[in-house]
Formats: C-alpha cells, sequence, structure tokens
C-alpha cells in the first residue's frame, strides 16, 4: 500500500505533471503540423484547379475579380506555410515566436484587404482593418527594435 502510494505521489509531482504536459503540448503540436500540412496540400491543389481554369478559359484580366481571387488562394497558401513555420518554431526552440505570429496576422489582413469588395464593405470595417494594420505594425516594429533583437546588445 505504501509503495502504490509513493508510486501516485510520484506521478503528481510537480516535476513529473510538468513533463507530462510538455509531451501533451508537442503531440499537439505534432498532430497540428500533420492537419496543417494536409491543409496546405489542399490548398495547392484548389490553387491549381482554379489557376489552370483561367488561364484555359483566358479569363485572368488585369484588374479582374478572378485575379484577386486568384492572390487570395495563393496569400491562403502562405499564411499556412507560415503556421507551419509557427508550430515548427514551436517544436524546436519550446517558445512561441511572437514576430512570426504577428507577421502572420499582417499577412492575413492584407490578405482580406486585397481580396476586399468595396462595394460590399461598410466605412466601420475597413477603419477596423485598417487600425488593426497599424496596430499589427506598430508591434512589429516594437518587437522588432527592441533591444534583445538588436545586433549590437
Amino acid at each position: 500500500m505504501r509503495r502504490l502510494k509513493s508510486s501516485l505521489s510520484h506521478l503528481v509531482s510537480d516535476h513529473s505533471w510538468h513533463e507530462g504536459l510538455k509531451w501533451v503540448e508537442k503531440f499537439t503540436a505534432k498532430i497540428l503540423s500533420i492537419g496543417l500540412v494536409i491543409v496546405i496540400f489542399m490548398s495547392l491543389f484548389d490553387l491549381s484547379r482554379v489557376l489552370i481554369q483561367e488561364i484555359v478559359l483566358l479569363r485572368v484580366s488585369v484588374l479582374g475579380k478572378s485575379l484577386f481571387n486568384l492572390f487570395g488562394l495563393f496569400l491562403n497558401v502562405l499564411i499556412a506555410l507560415e503556421l507551419l513555420e509557427n508550430i515548427g518554431g514551436y517544436l524546436q526552440k519550446n517558445v512561441i515566436q511572437v514576430e512570426l505570429v504577428i507577421v502572420t496576422a499582417m499577412i492575413a489582413i492584407a490578405r482580406k484587404i486585397i481580396i476586399l469588395d468595396f462595394e460590399k464593405i461598410s466605412s466601420e470595417e475597413l477603419v477596423a482593418l485598417a487600425l488593426s494594420m497599424l496596430a499589427l505594425a506598430a508591434s512589429y516594429w516594437v518587437i522588432r527594435n527592441s533591444p534583445s533583437k538588436r545586433p549590437d546588445s
């Protein structure tokens, strides 16, 4: 009975509990990366299909809606790749790379702006997008110029 109690207390000790949580985090990140790789391949397939259809049907116009849709599909793949890099960085360094997260968010907002239908969006939504991008840009600037990021420190 004492032996069982000792084993149980060891399993729930702070160190063992922390190690178990780290294992769960790593396992979850690996599952997420597998799912994201599947999403990337599906996005590439979709992009290729639409690109071939547009080229074959010669529907791509310089300022046409189809061109902006193509840009949106390209940026979807780029955002997925950035997310995969976020997960890979987490698996390698065990930290979330805030700079990379901010850049990914900026790409996502840029994608939204590129594919935006200005006839269907309210001025409040446009201001919200602009303020979001401004806040992210300011955050990125602060992080890039922090003393820990400077090469001379």
